[in-house]
């Protein structure tokens, strides 16, 4: 999920995003650099003596609404040729009506030239596309019933591959499993939104992580649900369409919000109507929504199994490579999926899913660098080749070529922060994954970076429990991290996590220094053995490679939420005072290697806000009310309260 800005930044990624296209040579507005707009009204022209050019398509769908798409193919209509298709919420359209600029036209002229069809389309509800928008509704039908009109085309000779980031790629995993025919291959790349439930994960969509509600979908959607909207007569004609466009691109002219102040706003479910956001499927119940507005759904609602998301009960049976990154929103479900997919994928299908994940915020493949800094960390030279290895992929798979393309890739290529550098790997984990477990201790004062907390490779004898002060009026604020699209409320990536631990909220459990180096590669689990004068609250966990000079480097975060802690199948169940519980967090992952004289560390508190958001502590629904209570709560450490992290260790 981006927002436009966002989505302009990535049309490097090769084939990934899409085109804005413009027709006729173009002035640009005063103020335009000259430069770029010849740049670029030069790319157009070439593409336009390159292509057919095929502009506002209107693709009709089952239920009669049409489906704006763009078209690009090679002008010798003497052949049939493979499509690449990217279906998106965000705005393609051919003119620049802000600024009268072009725009790059490389995705395009890239794909027409190595012979293959491009169509890029809107999702129903989005810009000239037809219909109401809704997360969780039509896209299943919507982008089977767009595969099928494409491979009965003049032009198609019947096999269509999917590719995108983000919101361009999240629908793909629900569409492959309807098994049409003519969907021959997919490239999903940073596709978290996309997945419902697999494996330990219930995060339905990036919508929970342990229960809690991850808050980037509220910024993402106040941008993207646009139920009232302007819309064009259904009879208005291609020619009136293309006209219409050069004038005006139905997009929403929305404020700018700042979202680290707009999240505070109680109560959560009117967030996007505090800052005068639309109304839509976030808080509204609205007609076309598949089950009532999202904010009030629990994990497993039914509403979840509905819609237009992925679950591990829909079989994918197509070739897939998949694009994920360390420090995306969901990393540890999109690998829980590859690895679903091939374990149950059928024929040859299970021995053709490959997996690339990189070092990267989301969406950032591209962006890498001899020096590649994400964060403040510098991760080293993190490049690869994608357009080459995307369409490596697309010409084995679309066209038939025996390019050797799957004998020169590893089924995992991964990259491990610390070594720097990319690895391979049969399976994930890779092979010699073994697991260690560090167990929580203190002398109960494990408060602050400076207090007594340690991780050791034994339990504690006896119990020391370390308490601390909850209060979600002055929640810990998220400080990096694994994150996505939640405007300016989150700088994501690998930050220097000792600003924050000189919080007493915030615990602090260390390792000595290591007296030779670590391999992380793999499923990181906690355990934590906890207690809390409140019916219900949060319990947070972040790992972290701690450098010699103490610099404390973020990898991965996790929350749960106490009342799920006997599974989201269940009613709700309630704490206790002083009563001891114990909570097994949602999996944690990623690859790091602890060099000799780095130490490991966790934190442990109760929020890490806005990444995920706040627990009231009430017991109530939590995204109605608008006073929370103090909790004060206590993480137990002992031989009869083995609080603990497991880690994933490659031994070669």
């Amino acid at each position: 999920m981006l927002n436009e800005e966002a989505f302009s930044k990535m049309k490097t990624l090769a084939a990934v995003t899409l085109g804005f296209v413009l027709t006729l040579g173009a002035q640009p507005r005063p103020g335009v650099d000259p430069a770029l707009a010849a740049m670029r009204n030069a790319k157009e022209k070439e593409l336009e003596s390159t292509a057919i050019i095929e502009r506002k398509v209107m693709v009709p769908m089952r239920d009669g609404k049409r489906m704006a798409a763009d078209i690009y193919r090679p002008k010798d209509t003497s052949k049939k040729y493979p499509v690449i298709f990217s279906r998106t919420p965000y705005n393609f359209n051919f003119w620049d009506v802000r600024n009268g600029l072009p725009a790059d036209m490389s995705t395009e002229l890239e794909a027409v030239k190595r012979g293959y069809v491009y169509v890029v389309m809107n999702e129903r509800g989005h810009f000239f596309s037809e219909g109401n928008y809704d997360i969780l509704g039509p896209p299943l039908t919507d982008g089977s019933d767009a595969i099928t009109w494409m491979t009965t085309q003049a032009w198609s000779d019947g096999k269509v591959g999917t590719i995108g980031c983000s919101s361009t790629a999240e629908w793909q995993l629900g569409v492959a499993a309807q098994g049409n025919p003519g969907f021959t291959t997919m490239i999903p790349q940073g596709f978290g939104a996309g997945v419902g439930r697999v494996g330990p994960y219930i995060e339905q969509g990036n919508w929970y992580r342990g229960g809690a509600v991850q808050m980037l979908f509220i910024a993402w959607l106040y941008g993207e649900q646009n139920q009232v909207r302007p819309t064009l007569p259904p009879n208005t004609s291609q020619e009136d369409l293309i006209r219409i466009s050069k004038s005006f691109d139905l997009a929403q002219q929305l404020p700018p919000v700042d979202w680290s102040k707009a999240l505070m706003h109680l109560p959560e479910q009117d967030i996007i109507k505090a800052v005068d956001g639309p109304h839509g499927i976030f808080a509204d119940r609205m007609e076309v929504s598949t089950g009532g507005a999202m904010i009030k759904r629990t994990p497993n609602d039914p509403a979840w199994y509905r819609g237009g998301l992925w679950h591990d009960n829909m079989p994918i049976n197509i070739p897939g490579f998949w694009f994920m990154s360390w420090y995306d929103v969901s990393v540890g479900p999109n690998l829980a999926a590859y690895n679903y997919v091939r374990k149950t994928a059928k024929g040859e299908a299970a021995n053709q899913q490959y997996a690339v994940i990189a070092p990267t915020l989301h969406c950032s493949y591209t962006r890498a660098t001899e020096h590649t800094i994400v964060g403040e960390r510098d991760m080293g030279d993190a490049r690869l080749d994608y357009n080459e290895l995307t369409y490596g992929w697309f010409d084995h798979f679309l066209k038939g070529e025996d390019n050797g393309v799957l004998e020169k890739m590893p089924k995992v290529k991964y990259y491990t922060m610390g070594l720097n550098k990319w690895q391979s790997a049969d399976t994930w984990p890779p092979a010699g994954a073994a697991p260690m477990t560090f167990y929580l201790s203190s002398a109960g004062k494990a408060n602050t970076l400076y207090g007594d907390g340690a991780l050791n490779t034994t339990a504690p004898s006896s119990d020391h429990p370390d308490s601390f002060v909850y209060d979600p009026m002055n929640p810990v604020p998220s400080y990096g991290g694994n994150v996505c699209c939640t405007g300016n409320a989150v700088n994501g990536g690998a930050l220097d996590q000792r600003k924050m631990e000189s919080r007493n909220d915030i615990l602090v459990y260390t390792t000595e220094p290591l007296k030779e180096g670590i391999e992380l590669s793999g499923p990181i689990n906690a355990t934590l053995y906890v207690s809390s004068d409140a019916k219900d609250t949060d319990f947070t966990v972040k790992v972290i490679d701690v450098l010699p000079d103490g610099t404390a480097y973020n990898l991965d975060e996790t929350i749960q939420r106490a009342r799920y802690r006997e599974g989201y199948e269940k009613p709700p169940v309630w704490m206790e005072p002083g009563k001891v519980y114990k909570l097994a967090l949602s999996p944690m992952t990623t690859s790091n290697y602890f060099a000799a004289g780095h130490r490991i560390r966790i934190e442990v508190s109760s929020s890490n806000f806005p990444r995920f958001d706040r627990n009231l502590n009430t017991g109530g629904n939590n995204y109605d009310e608008e006073k929370g209570v103090v909790a004060h709560n206590a993480v137990h450490h002992s031989t009869q309260y083995p609080s603990q992290v497991t880690i994933t260790v490659i031994r070669k």
